[in-house]
């Protein structure tokens, strides 16, 4: 996995924005269920591919990319019923949306590609 790649630093950034959220949550909401769900889904997502960087394999790191893609859509699910129970505005949700909607794009096409490409671990770009 490239040091300085787009996938780390968007996951990285969106974790930033799910600990923000959950401060948020907890100090405007006083909200404390939903917020503990969206800082863990929120950053396992760059956790594990911080993890896929030292994979002892091709499967382990697909395997990571994997628990990553799981994760995001986990959150994107959580944001959405946030919305949709009015803790967060419809445009906070729809930023967030976008944010993890553009994580996802970029997982499911590295995993594509690795798969297909049956990438050595040595030639990891992810």
């Amino acid at each position: 996995m490239a040091k300085g790649s787009v996938l780390r630093e968007k996951s990285y950034a969106f974790a930033i924005r799910a600990i923000n959220l959950a401060k948020f949550l907890r100090e405007e909401k006083k909200e404390y269920i939903l917020s503990k769900q969206i800082v863990r889904c929120g950053t396992s997502i760059g956790a594990n591919i911080e993890e896929a960087s030292g994979a002892q394999s091709n499967n382990d790191f697909i395997a990571k990319l994997h628990i990553s893609l799981k994760e995001a859509k986990e959150t994107h699910y959580w944001v959405r019923l946030l919305r949709d129970t009015e803790y967060i505005s419809k445009e906070q949700a729809q930023s967030l949306i976008e944010d993890i909607d553009e994580v996802i794009t970029i997982l499911t096409r590295s995993l594509k590609t690795i798969k297909s490409n049956n990438v050595s671990p040595t030639k990891r770009s992810a």
